[in-house]
């Protein structure tokens, strides 16, 4: 692609990048503030605002260690073209607003990985794609939940311990504070590893254009996919938020603390790796692992299971509809 022929084209591209990274904080605003809002900690309106704000603030926080991996380590830059971006945003925004329609907690990262797959084999074949990073980024789709259920659980069983001899209602009044501390640093994991992700994605446009080097990535492409996730954080999606707060397992202040820290950690973790991964997935994982320290029937296992399910076929289901995408795009060119 060549940026003196096509500058309209990037412009274009760009902005439907930007699009999709506002979509994906609308979609997964649930992600940050399900616990808190069924808790009753905050009003689902202050929640939101409370999660866009923290969304903005890991752009102070953390490197862009994700940024390079979708950059540069899913598809070899010199083998991507406009109809591959195009091709890969329009599958993954199809995927995102199909699935908010029906209110299921899929991963937008998820949806972008497998769209930049499908198009990129369309395109080159197996060629166009970089082992190291496809490889990592399957695994963690079972780390990332495993961890964030291991971690949830854990910290619950800790507060039950600490607090044993502590009344529900003094307990619930802690928790209730505490909420507001987890649900930050949630939130900030969810901006340190979903906002880099279409950054990543914007800096192998730029890349395979000609119009910055695999060693930079310009500032305004940080601050513009910040200020969209935080926006459409703001706008938030609250048809998946019934989902995850409640749908899954019944949370109480306490165990609202546990996921939404046990999912920070996990993303804190991913993100110095420089792993993207599914904020869907992790916060999802560490809700599952409270209930379950409960009883195990205080999971609705039922629900999990159709989530997993939606998990599982996301990458080849985006993948398939985004090689069509190209080929479609293909003919009518």
């Amino acid at each position: 692609m060549d940026i003196s022929l096509s500058f309209t084209t990037l412009v274009l591209l760009v902005g439907l990048a930007l699009a999709f990274d506002f979509l994906n904080g609308f979609h997964d605003a649930a992600n940050s503030i399900a616990t808190v809002v069924s808790t009753g900690v905050l009003r689902p309106y202050h929640a939101v605002a409370w999660a866009a704000f923290f969304n903005f603030v890991a752009f102070a926080i953390f490197k862009l260690n994700v940024a390079a991996t979708v950059g540069k380590g899913i598809l070899a830059p010199e083998l991507v073209d406009a109809q591959v971006i195009s091709s890969a945003l329009a599958s993954a925004i199809a995927w995102d607003l199909i699935t908010w329609y029906y209110g299921l907690p899929t991963s937008s990262s998820h949806a972008l990985i497998g769209g930049m797959i499908g198009a990129g084999m369309a395109n080159a074949g197996t060629a166009s794609l970089v082992p190291a990073g496809v490889l990592k980024t399957m695994a963690f789709i079972v780390i990332s939940p495993l961890l964030g259920l291991l971690l949830g659980g854990l910290l619950m069983v800790a507060v039950s311990w600490i607090f044993f001899q502590r009344s529900p209602y003094a307990v619930d009044q802690w928790f209730r504070r505490l909420q507001l501390l987890s649900s930050a640093l949630y939130s900030i994991g969810h901006g340190s590893n979903d906002a880099q992700k279409t950054m990543g994605l914007i800096w192998l446009m730029l890349i395979s254009a000609g119009a910055t080097s695999r060693d930079h990535l310009p500032f305004w492409v940080v601050a513009s996919c910040y200020t969209a996730m935080a926006l459409g954080t703001l706008f938030g999606g609250w048809r998946i938020v019934k989902t995850m707060g409640q749908r899954i397992t019944k949370l109480k202040p306490a165990g609202g603390f546990s996921a939404e820290t046990g999912g920070a950690l996990t993303l804190f973790l991913a993100s110095g790796l420089g792993v993207p991964v599914s904020t869907t997935h992790t916060i999802t994982g560490a809700i599952v692992g409270v209930g379950a320290t409960q009883r195990v029937s205080a999971v609705r296992w039922g629900v999990a299971r159709n989530i997993v399910v939606a998990w599982v076929i996301t990458i080849p289901a985006t993948a398939v509809m985004a090689a069509g995408a190209w080929w479609l795009a293909r003919l009518a060119g």
